[in-house]
């Protein structure tokens, strides 16, 4: 489902004349399967976030392939790669990154309305989301107005809603307290168990890492550990 081959990233600093090259991945290479749920565990800075920001299209590699469902998305356009995103893949972020004027429907509805999803059509598809994820009271709330595990599953609901293979998630339990962590984690494994939703999920912390099928570590911009049932 996703192959990652021979990735490096560097971004260079400072004025012409005077430029210094920053390594931020090296030789970075592995795959995953349909139905997996991959951890990616690092210390800050190191590399873990660009590397899903690569995958993710939000960034281009300075060298090495990206595969995805056989596509090779590391050769798209910002274009392509935006559709491509759309119709694939759903994002859940450490700050929830919902649209504080939009209430919790308008929020999950927003990716069918960019998908040109007719409005009655998603219409029922967006109330059948925030249903699955607990949240049928609370279709007219704001933002401001959710607790943060709630603000969190409407962002699970946003990257349900087009009922995508993929889902990528940055630190996705960052802001919440251990009991609505606990919660969430379980809810993301049911979701792999019963929707066959594949997870690639970077994290610092070893106890959201463990819901993994397999743990990829990344220390300095290498890849340093990985394996079945990591034990840390």
């Amino acid at each position: 489902m996703i192959q990652v081959k021979g990735l490096s990233h560097e971004f260079t600093t400072g004025k012409k004349g005077n430029q210094q090259v920053i390594s931020v991945l090296r030789d970075i290479n592995f795959d995953v399967h349909k139905g997996e749920i991959v951890s990616i565990i690092g210390r800050s800075g190191s590399g873990k976030s660009t590397l899903l920001n690569l995958i993710s299209g939000f960034s281009k590699p300075s060298s090495g392939e990206i595969f995805i469902n056989d596509e090779k998305v590391s050769e798209f356009n910002e274009t392509e790669y935006s559709n491509f995103r759309l119709h694939n893949i759903g994002f859940i972020f450490q700050n929830y990154q919902l649209i504080p004027s939009m209430n919790a429907f308008e929020n999950v509805e927003l990716p069918l309305i960019l998908r040109g999803t007719k409005e009655h059509e998603r219409k029922k598809i967006t109330e059948e989301t925030l249903n699955r994820v607990g949240l049928e009271q609370f279709y007219d709330h704001y933002p401001s107005e959710l607790s943060g595990g709630q603000q969190q599953r409407v962002s699970i609901a946003r990257a349900l809603v087009v009922n995508p293979p993929i889902i990528m998630a940055d630190e996705p339990t960052g802001s919440l307290d251990s009991e609505t962590e606990a919660d969430l984690l379980s809810f993301i494994k049911e979701l792999n168990s019963e929707l066959e939703i594949t997870f690639l999920i970077v994290t610092h912390d070893e106890k959201v890492a463990k819901i993994g099928n397999r743990v990829i570590e990344i220390q300095d911009g290498e890849i340093v550990e990985r394996g079945m049932n990591y034990a840390f």
